[in-house]
């Protein structure tokens, strides 16, 4: 296949249609201690796709635009293209020899690299449950290239900030809690971790950090996918309900709502 007559059409907002048939590999785990350094200025980017006209047409068309890629048909493959240090992964639901939401949770353990959901399945269940689990942008096929460049783009851009604000070793106390920006984890007034989805650390932080002052529903959909298409203020109002749960012993309310408006954080001390 011409990978570059193909890409050409893609340049013009290409709709790619997608199939399924790939070779599977035997069953390799990462292993995140065996990860090595990608050359410099060059992010790594994983395409885990089993139709391989749409692979070949991912991979040729984020090589041209200065990615270093690898393409994976199941995973197998991907768990074993992991073993090297890897910036993104753009990831099926459907795979030949499992889950992708499941691949996704093993990905977010053993790797820093940030997902994108990359499918064909479309309904709110799968989109909300694939940005709880751990994508940073859901997106449907048909692909739509240029777009799909500017959220990988923006998911590096925004992963290259947070670590660096993770080198200030910020911490938040508010009320019986504490928010460890550079870990990404919660902690109880015993100390203990208090369990974390993505999206919900995330819309935590971003009312942590928002000082008491109340935060739209628009702006938390922003926060939690960076696209405003992918999810809608459901998805908040979820996420709000889930914290909430969590966040129970002092017997205040952490989040509260303001009408009209959005949510705020009820408690802001700082450390």
């Amino acid at each position: 296949m011409n990978v570059r007559s193909q890409d050409s059409a893609s340049r013009s907002d290409l709709n790619l249609q997608t199939g399924s048939q790939a070779h599977r590999i035997s069953n390799i785990v990462a292993d995140s201690a065996l990860q090595e350094l990608r050359p410099i200025g060059r992010e790594r980017l994983i395409v885990v796709e089993d139709d391989p006209v749409t692979r070949t047409m991912l991979v040729g068309y984020f090589s041209e635009n200065n990615f270093e890629v690898v393409g994976a048909g199941t995973c197998a493959e991907c768990r074993q293209a992991l073993r090297a240090r890897t910036d993104l992964v753009f990831l099926d639901v459907q795979l030949p020899d499992g889950d992708g939401f499941e691949l996704a949770k093993e990905i977010q353990a053993t790797s820093n690299a940030g997902i994108i959901f990359v499918t064909r399945r479309d309904t709110d269940v799968d989109r909300i449950l694939g940005l709880e689990i751990a994508g940073d942008h859901y997106v449907t096929k048909p692909i739509n290239l240029r777009d799909l460049l500017a959220r990988a783009r923006s998911v590096l851009r925004r992963r290259s900030i947070d670590r660096k604000a993770a080198r200030n070793h910020n911490s938040i106390a508010f009320g019986d809690w504490i928010i460890d920006l550079t870990r990404r984890e919660l902690l109880g007034s015993d100390g203990k971790p208090v369990a974390l989805t993505r999206a919900e650390f995330d819309l935590l932080a971003a009312l942590v950090g928002a000082d008491g002052r109340p935060l739209s529903r628009d702006y938390l959909i922003e926060v939690v996918s960076n696209r405003q298409a992918e999810v809608d203020i459901r998805t908040v109002d979820a996420l709000v309900a889930r914290l909430r749960r969590k966040l129970v012993g002092s017997g205040t309310p952490v989040i509260a709502t303001v009408t009209g408006v959005g949510y705020k954080l009820a408690l802001s001390e700082r450390l």
